[in-house]
C-alpha cells in the first residue's frame, strides 16, 4: 500500500490518518485487504488496526514508481494488489473483483490501449499498494494460472465514474512491474520523480468498472472529498453496515454478522417484552455466541433461541389482553 504522499491539497495533514466514519482511511484500506498473506505498508510507521510491514521508498518522498519499488522487494507473491491508502469505500468484493479480472482464463476482448508487453512469468508476487499485500489461497484470490500459460493481462485496474484509470486501485503480475521497473532504472538511473504512467505504458491492462454507487475507485484528494465520504457514510442505505464494520475493527473482531437477524431479533424483544430489552438481549446474544465458539453460527443459533424466546413472551402477553380464560 502505498501511503507516503506529500498531501498538499489537505494542507500537508497526514492523509491517511484523516479519520471517516471513526476510522483513518489506512485503516479502511487494510480491512478490505484483511485476507492478505502479507501486507506491505510505504509510509512512516504509525498505528494501525492490524499489524503490517512497514518500509520506505529511496528517498523518502521519491515518488509512485520509487514507493512501488520498495514494496515489491518485501514480497514474492506472484499476484500484488496496489493500493492507495485514501480509498474510503473500497472494500473485499472490489479486491475479489480485481484479483479474479487479473487470474481468470481470458474470455474478453483484449484492451487495446496499451500495448502488450512480455508474457510474465507466473513465480513473483500477489498485491501491492500505497498498500502492498499478498492474498491468501480462497474466494478472494484465485489462483494464478500454470507457469506454461500465457497470462492475457499484467494487470487489473479498475476506472472512476468519469471513466479514468485508477491504477493505485489495481492488481498486478509482480513480474511484469519488475520488469517494467528495471526498463525505466536502466533508462532513466533512478526511479524517483518519475510518474507512474511510464510503467504503465508498457502493460497490459484489463479495465473493470465499480458496482454503481459503490464509490470503490473514488479516492481523497481534497478536504471537499472526505466531506462527501463522511456525508455518504451516513446516507440510509450505508449507515449500518459502515457502523457494523467500524465496531467489529475498533473491538478486533473478524466476523460477518448477518445483521438482519440481530435487528429482527432487536425489534422482537423490543415488541414482545420491553424496549429496553433489544439493546440488552442483543448484548446477551454476542455474549453466547462467543462462548459457543463466535462464529457465525454460534450467533444464529443464540439469535434463534432468544428470538422464540421473545416470541413466547409477546404470545403470552396477547393471552392476557383477549377474553378472560375463566
Amino acid at each position: 500500500m502505498l501511503a507516503g504522499g506529500a498531501s498538499r491539497r489537505l494542507g500537508g495533514v497526514d492523509k491517511p490518518g484523516v479519520r471517516v466514519g471513526g476510522r483513518r482511511l489506512l485503516d479502511r484500506v487494510l480491512t478490505a485487504c484483511a485476507n492478505a498473506d502479507r501486507t506491505v505498508v510505504v509510509a512512516e510507521p504509525r498505528e494501525t488496526v492490524r499489524p503490517v510491514e512497514w518500509v520506505r521508498e529511496e528517498p523518502p518522498g521519491g515518488g509512485p514508481l520509487a514507493a512501488l519499488d520498495a514494496g515489491l522487494c518485501r514480497t514474492t507473491s506472484p499476484v500484488v494488489l496496489v493500493l492507495s491508502a485514501d480509498l474510503p469505500f473500497l472494500d473485499t468484493h472490489t479486491v475479489r473483483t480485481l484479483l479474479t479480472t487479473l487470474t481468470a482464463p481470458d474470455t474478453r476482448t483484449p484492451d487495446t490501449r496499451t500495448p502488450h508487453a512480455q508474457a510474465p512469468d507466473a513465480a513473483s508476487p500477489r498485491f501491492a499498494a500505497p498498500v502492498a499485500a499478498a492474498p491468501r489461497p480462497g474466494p478472494a484470490a484465485t489462483a494464478p494460472r500454470p507457469e506454461s500459460a500465457d497470462p492475457p493481462y499484467d494487470g487489473a485496474l479498475f476506472i472512476d465514474a468519469d471513466g479514468r484509470d485508477q491504477p493505485l486501485v489495481a492488481a498486478y503480475r509482480r513480474a511484469s512491474l519488475v520488469r517494467g521497473l528495471a526498463r525505466l532504472r536502466a533508462e532513466h538511473g533512478a526511479l524517483a520523480g518519475l510518474p507512474l504512467r511510464r510503467l504503465l505504458a508498457g502493460l497490459r491492462l484489463a479495465r473493470a468498472a465499480a458496482p454503481d454507487g459503490s464509490g470503490a475507485a473514488a479516492d481523497c484528494d481534497t478536504w471537499e472529498d472526505i466531506a462527501a465520504a463522511r456525508a455518504r457514510i451516513r446516507e440510509h442505505e450505508h449507515v449500518l453496515d459502515e457502523w457494523m464494520t467500524a465496531v467489529k475493527d475498533e473491538l478486533g473482531i473478524e466476523l460477518d454478522v448477518d445483521t438482519g437477524v440481530l435487528l429482527d431479533l432487536a425489534r422482537d424483544a423490543a415488541h414482545g417484552v420491553a424496549r429496553p430489552a433489544a439493546p440488552l438481549t442483543t448484548f446477551l446474544v454476542g455474549y453466547a455466541a462467543g462462548r459457543a465458539g463466535g462464529d457465525p453460527e454460534a450467533v444464529a443459533e443464540a439469535a434463534r433461541k432468544a428470538t422464540a424466546l421473545a416470541e413466547r413472551w409477546a404470545e403470552e402477553a396477547a393471552q392476557n389482553e383477549g377474553p378472560d380464560p375463566k
